[in-house]
């Protein structure tokens, strides 16, 4: 976890996934403001989790909170084996827009829809890296295979380029002064949109924007999709 709280940022780490029957073990890259004496439902969290099992090639999930329990997941079925080597994840954060990539790679872009009443992340944020194990949703209600423990993920590089919320308030770390948040960073450029529609055509599996009776008003907005 990281020493400080940023209150926005560009935040990169390469990670390499264990190569085991790893079912119901999550490993995850992650910005969370979650406090022990938090009250549930009320914390800000953007995460990539990936999640493993037996004869099964990873699938990565992104997930927004937004002062709630979250339920905007998204699934991804990668287009490497996330095992084999390291790859960068990255997760932009301004007053815009949340963007994910994989690489060099946008995955996902969750905007700032407060107009329409959706909530969006402000709180003051950690950078986490974790392994951890799940026997529920992660698992499907299965056990966990603990002969093949240990599990290991690799983490390298950890690089962050955030404001500090330790020493500035919120409206600063909204300033142009950081890059990150400057013109470039208001949306996605030509060349990252044509990669988006594409990884949104061909790799997502899974979106709560799909689900029937979605109750987030945000779905119903046009995307760059």
């Amino acid at each position: 976890m990281s020493k400080h709280t940023y209150g926005s940022g560009f935040f990169r780490l390469r990670i390499k996934i264990p190569n085991k029957d790893s079912l119901g073990i999550i490993t995850t890259f992650s910005l969370t403001s979650h406090q022990n004496n938090q009250p549930a439902g009320s914390h800000d969290e953007l995460n990539f989790e990936f999640l493993g099992g037996p004869g099964k090639p990873y699938t990565l999930q992104t997930n927004v909170f937004s002062n709630d329990n979250g339920g905007r997941e998204e699934r991804v079925a990668l287009w490497f084996d996330p095992t084999a080597d390291f790859h960068t994840y990255k997760i932009l954060w301004n007053q815009h827009q949340i963007v994910f990539y994989v690489d060099k790679i946008p995955i996902r872009v969750f905007e700032n829809n407060t107009g329409i009443g959706v909530n969006y992340p402000s709180q003051a944020m950690s950078v986490v890296g974790s392994l951890w194990s799940d026997t529920t949703w992660a698992a499907h209600g299965q056990q966990i295979n603990w002969t093949q423990a240990p599990f290991v993920a690799y983490f390298q590089e950890f690089n962050i380029n955030g404001c500090l919320e330790d020493t500035d308030s919120t409206n600063q770390c909204n300033s142009t002064h950081y890059w990150w948040n400057g013109p470039r960073y208001l949306g996605l450029d030509q060349t990252e949109i044509v990669n988006y529609e594409k990884v949104r055509r061909k790799y997502v599996t899974y979106s709560y924007c799909y689900d029937r009776g979605s109750l987030h008003p945000e779905c119903g907005r046009r995307t760059l999709e």
